[in-house]
């Protein structure tokens, strides 16, 4: 049986606990995005949001989900429709793992069951919605080209789940030296 979460959880907004592991977070989601050659849909974004919504809020997980999409695309694509469509359905996705992890511990078979679930329904809604809603893609193209994006995408987030989640959980998300108050603490000890 899972332990209960420690109690930096409990803030509803981590911030200021949580912001270095945020931005190592975003960081690492932005560089896998951007390795040049990269599968498609070979992404980090799922296997991130994994472990740290072990330790924070669930308000704190639908904005860093969200976040990490808008931020990606107001750096490199720009805002269009496509931006907030995936970025709240991270957003819920963030949410969704707050809630399947709230009693589960921080495993790999966890990560790995959560994350093709999670991938399953966030290509089933923005795959189908983007294309036939917004550009007038039929719906059956649209279902036909979804199951090789699909599977590729399952494919990446089951590596990242195996390989990157347990990794990001054990020495970000824990790393209690990359919180705000432990760095306060250690400059003012020299100050």
């Amino acid at each position: 049986m899972a332990g209960p979460r420690d109690k930096s959880h409990m803030n509803t907004l981590s911030i200021k606990t949580g912001g270095i592991k945020f931005v190592l977070g975003w960081l690492l989601v932005f560089v896998i995005r951007l390795i040049p050659f990269r599968p498609a849909n070979f992404e980090p974004m799922m296997a991130t949001i994994m472990p740290y919504s072990k330790k924070y809020s669930v308000i704190t997980m639908f904005l860093f989900s969200f976040l990490s999409i808008f931020l990606f695309d107001l750096v490199t694509s720009g805002i269009g429709m496509w931006t907030w469509i995936t970025a709240v359905a991270y957003g819920l996705l963030g949410v969704g793992s707050f809630f399947y992890f709230k009693n589960r511990e921080a495993t790999v078979r966890h990560f790995l069951t959560y994350g093709i679930i999670g991938t399953v329904l966030y290509d089933a809604v923005t795959g189908l919605s983007i294309g036939p809603l917004f550009y007038g893609q039929p719906f059956m193209e649209a279902l036909t080209g979804q199951i090789s994006f699909t599977l590729r995408h399952l494919l990446g987030t089951v590596i990242f789940s195996v390989v990157l989640s347990p990794v990001l959980y054990r020495f970000v998300v824990k790393n209690e030296v990359l919180e705000i108050p432990f760095l306060w603490n250690k400059i003012a000890r020299r100050a």
